[in-house]
């Protein structure tokens, strides 16, 4: 158990190469735990190795085809590797299999947008805000969409409700920027940084403002690791 304290500490502080050679020990020693594997993937996807991810993501949802998280994470990666019809298949899996689940449709939304099917992407952020009327990083990133296709009242209203919910109020003078710097962080200065550097034009959507969801924020904390 020291070992795997470890390498997810390393993990969690953005020291990939040295959490790598743990994990694959792990793996190595423990091959059908699916957590070693998980971590592993997502590891290598954050240093660009998107086959070897691809490749650890495959073997574990063959080992849990229902497991819903590892499908979205296969999806992600899926869609970095530009094989986007397999990604959207991904999402839709996921989304049928856990319905009721609001992130479900707002993580499908958000690759939607990436794709170009703004319209596709704005009814999924309706239909999360629907079943969780809480969610901020919905309803900003709903705007994002709704002024990409001109709507710019509409888009207003989503971008003063989700700083509502998140308790963020502009100063009188500025105009309200949809940048990853205009709601609180999870993380620290480390993490905001990080975020910045390597996706600076990759997540131009994406809060890093969460309430309860825990896996939308695992979800999206493995997006903003993500090196273009």
């Amino acid at each position: 158990m020291k070992k795997l304290e470890i390498a997810v500490g390393l993990y969690k502080i953005g020291k990939f190469e040295e959490a790598l050679v743990h994990f694959n020990e792990l793996v190595s020693e423990d091959p059908k735990n699916t957590e070693y594997m998980l971590f592993r993937g997502r590891i290598l996807s954050r240093l660009g190795e998107l086959d070897r991810a691809l490749n650890d993501f495959e073997t574990i949802t063959g080992m849990e085809p229902h497991n819903t998280d590892f499908i979205s994470d296969k999806a992600v990666v899926l869609h970095l590797m530009k094989r986007n019809e397999e990604a959207l298949a991904a999402f839709n899996k996921a989304l049928n299999l856990d319905p009721q689940n609001p992130y479900r449709y707002s993580s499908r939304a958000y690759f939607k947008d990436r794709i170009g099917d703004l319209q596709g992407s704005i009814d999924d952020y309706e239909k999360a805000i629907q079943m969780d009327p809480e969610d901020a990083v919905s309803y900003n990133n709903k705007g994002l969409v709704e002024e990409k296709l001109g709507y710019q009242q509409r888009a207003k209203k989503s971008f003063n409700r989700a700083d509502e919910l998140v308790g963020y109020k502009p100063k009188e003078t500025e105009i309200p920027q949809k940048n990853p710097e205009d709601l609180p962080t999870i993380g620290g200065k480390e993490d905001s940084q990080e975020a910045k550097i390597n996706l600076k034009n990759y997540l131009s959507t994406v809060k890093d403002v969460f309430t309860d969801a825990n896996t939308r924020k695992e979800f999206f904390d493995f997006l903003f690791r993500k090196k273009n």
